[in-house]
């Protein structure tokens, strides 16, 4: 037999606004390689049919369980109760528009997202679809493909502070975006463009270095390197009208296709 676990789950529904938010207690026997997916299921089965959570490959790949789980943002497919304690505690992300109990609105907030930082290769080539695709080195094509894992759950935008304090914050979901861009060779924007896009506080300056975003990535997706590169970047061209080129190009180093 295994433990008996409490859940404590936020429970609100917006359609409904004259019934507060509450926490709602349930109990459910823990079995072997349980995860956080299987006992909500098993409590809406059983339980309570009115449980809201999203759920869609229960793979770690879609990223619609995102939740918090014990105060840490987490995907409830990849976590296992033998991993938590008996009391275990479900909120929904913030930052995210509720829909209902551990439910939130992601898609919205990233399709915002994309159009903002303009989240598509920038090129003057007209297509032609009988041209072959370009070639590409394979280590930067990796490097590019490493970036791209990113499945939108909101981890990382729940964990970060600047986001919970400012609506128009991008996140380093987007900061990491605009690095895959910058590093791909067919994407003709330099330095000031990105600048333009990410060179205030509501871009890269805005983020405050706690890395909450690169701890609790489900992907283990590298959001601190890249914060870092970006800051950089953005930060040397802020200053462009005052140091020489060639210590700036020495200061770039970090593999940028442009010339700075």
């Amino acid at each position: 037999m295994g433990r008996n676990l409490k859940f404590e789950i936020f429970r609100y529904n917006p359609l409904t606004p004259d019934i507060q938010p509450c926490m709602r207690t349930y109990r459910l026997e823990e079995h072997p390689s349980m995860t956080l997916f299987i006992a909500l299921n098993m409590i809406r089965e059983r339980q309570d049919a009115s449980l809201q959570f999203d759920f869609c490959c229960r793979a770690g790949i879609c990223g619609s369980c995102g939740m918090v789980i014990n105060g840490r943002p987490g995907l409830a497919c990849h976590t296992q109760t033998c991993d938590l304690p008996n009391h275990i505690a479900l909120h929904p992300l913030p930052v995210f528009k509720l829909l209902g109990d551990l439910c939130v609105d992601t898609g919205v907030w990233f399709r915002n997202m994309g159009t903002k930082i303009e989240s598509w290769i920038h090129t003057a080539k007209a297509f032609e679809p009988s041209v072959p695709e370009e070639r590409m080195d394979n280590a930067l094509a990796n490097h590019i493909f490493e970036l791209d894992r990113c499945i939108e759950c909101g981890c990382c935008v729940g964990a970060c502070g600047t986001a919970r304090m400012r609506e128009d914050f991008i996140g380093a979901t987007a900061i990491n975006r605009l690095a895959r861009f910058h590093i791909d060779p067919r994407d003709n924007r330099s330095p000031a463009d990105f600048y333009d896009i990410i060179g205030d506080d509501t871009g890269i300056f805005g983020c405050m270095g706690l890395l909450a975003c690169d701890n609790v990535c489900p992907k283990n997706l590298p959001l601190q390197d890249q914060l870092g590169i970006m800051r950089r970047m953005v930060t040397i061209e802020s200053v462009r009208g005052i140091i020489p080129a060639f210590i700036r190009n020495k200061l770039q180093g970090c593999g940028c296709k442009q010339k700075c």
